[in-house]
């Protein structure tokens, strides 16, 4: 499944086509062993609170959502093998190429849409 995420806030596309994952393989599996996360593109992982970047090849960034689309963490620029905090009030993750939350104003509390 493909779908459009929106910061509803800044007026902003934050991916213009994102993949969905969301069964427990595809949450594991997530960006590992792609070799980059193309500009306008995203994974959305459903039901995280967090994410490792465990034996990833490059940075991304990572918007954490609540179950009300709401921005309850941001991770600019997570580097390979580190770990995320954990957003215990987080439903799902988005993972985007490294420079998104800067280069859309996303900040903590905005409004999102995924559809």
């Amino acid at each position: 499944m493909t779908v459009r995420v929106r910061n509803l806030t800044r007026n902003a596309v934050v991916a213009g086509q994102a993949a969905v994952a969301e069964t427990p393989l595809q949450r594991m599996k997530g960006l590992l062993g792609s070799k980059e996360l193309a500009s306008g593109s995203a994974l959305v992982i459903t039901s995280c609170r967090s994410v490792h970047m465990l034996f990833m090849r490059y940075a991304i960034d990572v918007i954490f959502l609540d179950g009300d689309n709401r921005v309850v963490g941001l991770c600019p620029n997570l580097a390979p093998f580190a770990f995320s905090p954990i957003f215990w009030k987080s439903a799902c993750a988005i993972e985007l190429p490294a420079g998104t939350i800067q280069q859309t104003g996303a900040e903590l509390g905005d409004q999102f849409s995924i559809a």
